[in-house]
């Protein structure tokens, strides 16, 4: 992985040069359809809306550019930062995409995360000649973002990236920050990107797996790039990554609240109230890893000790993104993406009959953690933190579809459920 990107090669290109640059080979053009159009986890709520764009209904003013799958939410990374996904192989030709409402579409999914440290994932293959915007739509989208989209944006992953992208981040120099060409990385392979997150929770299009293999098999044996490490049998005291019903099941005393849980809201309930922008933060890496390892291996934490409060947070919220299902449970997504259908007046009496229906410990420590949340948002003049900053941090957290990444337009409702279920806890938990 590269981060050395802005670097002189001479004279600057022309802008006329540029567009003339070869993007992608015959071959790589005649690459075949992705395996499938929706994710599973999109499919299961389809029935409501058209087959191609299950969240949005067709007459939706974003509803011609969700369709196309281009921008989605993965969860958060290794550091606890939120990930957006761009695919430039599912931009359609240039007269049938609306460059313009695509660039307010990106801008509605960062609007959500913008205030938190997040990363950008870019899968740059299967741009071509047919669907590459032009080069003023680009320079005037670097424009429209100003500040407030680059301050928290703490890495841009350029996944495949040819000598096009290169040739172009070199003419846009002149306009890119220091600090933000910093940020930038290439990544030649799929494999670099388990540093930074876990690809399975990424839905990578078909074709680019298909690419990143053929990049691979022309490699000789000893430039292969690295694969991901086999994943590790679970240790016996094993706490991330495990169900809550198997957790509940190792305590002597029954708890239904995971100690993970316990540990970092108790401490965030001592030291985090009145810190500003809790949960927005991330972590030291180094540090994540190092308190994952120990609640492994069985070895208590302080957090009191390290008195490291975004390191708490992102503990909070890593343990629940790996949880084998989600804290709502799969069983629960159809019916909350579809809760909005509900009406004003029916909505907490829904919210209580399916949280209910949780598993014990499910419902338990989901009672826990927003019991704790009301206390975070009852001081959001200090900490910023109202109902929906709080709901657009969880939501991704509590629920995710089978194959764990998010369109924009499946996480809107998601993050709009937790909000009403933090608006009106305290009817819902009496």
């Amino acid at each position: 992985m590269s981060s050395e990107l802005l670097v002189d090669v001479g004279e600057d290109p022309t802008t006329a040069q540029l567009g003339q640059l070869k993007l992608a080979t015959i071959e790589d053009q005649q690459w075949p359809p992705d395996e499938t159009t929706l994710s599973k986890s999109e499919m299961d709520v389809s029935q409501c809306f058209d087959a191609t764009s299950p969240h949005l209904p067709w007459d939706h003013p974003f509803y011609d550019i969700a369709r196309h799958q281009i921008i989605e939410v993965a969860g958060d990374d290794n550091f606890g930062r939120k990930v957006i996904v761009f695919n430039a192989c599912r931009m359609p030709p240039q007269h049938q995409l609306d460059h313009h409402k695509l660039l307010m579409y990106l801008k509605g999914t960062l609007d959500q995360y913008v205030e938190s440290d997040y990363t950008l994932i870019y899968f740059h293959h299967g741009l071509t000649s047919e669907n590459k915007p032009s080069l003023g739509w680009l320079r005037d989208a670097y424009r429209e973002f100003d500040r407030k989209y680059k301050k928290n944006i703490k890495a841009l992953y350029i996944v495949h990236p040819t000598m096009f992208i290169k040739t172009l981040l070199i003419l846009f120099k002149p306009i890119i920050s220091f600090k933000f060409g910093r940020k930038i990385n290439y990544v030649s392979y799929l494999s670099e990107l388990e540093d930074v997150v876990k690809c399975e929770q990424l839905v990578i299009p078909a074709r680019v797996r298909e690419y990143d293999n053929k990049l691979k098999a022309s490699l000789k044996p000893a430039a292969q790039p690295p694969t991901s490490p086999p994943r590790s049998p679970p240790l016996p005291d094993q706490v991330f990554g495990v169900s809550l019903s198997l957790l509940r099941q190792r305590t002597p005393d029954d708890d239904l609240v995971p100690v993970v849980m316990r540990d970092t809201i108790n401490f965030l309930s001592e030291q985090g109230l009145e810190i500003e922008g809790i949960f927005r933060r991330s972590a030291n890496v180094t540090l994540v890893k190092e308190v994952q390892l120990k609640y492994n291996s069985g070895i208590s934490v302080s957090f009191q000790e390290m008195e490291d409060v975004h390191l708490a947070a992102v503990i909070l919220k890593t343990f629940l993104r790996e949880l084998p299902e989600p804290l709502l449970t799969y069983q629960l997504y159809n019916d909350i993406v579809n809760f909005a259908s509900v009406s004003s007046d029916n909505q907490v009496e829904v919210m209580k009959t399916l949280v209910e229906s949780l598993p014990e410990e499910n419902y338990a420590s989901l009672r826990y953690l927003i019991t704790f949340l009301a206390q975070v948002s009852a001081s959001s003049e200090v900490n910023k933190m109202t109902n929906s900053n709080l709901a657009v941090v969880f939501g991704p957290n509590l629920l995710w579809g089978r194959d764990a990444a998010m369109s924009l337009s499946a996480i809107g409702p998601i993050n709009n459920f937790t909000r009403t279920l933090l608006d009106q806890q305290h009817l819902v938990f009496p």
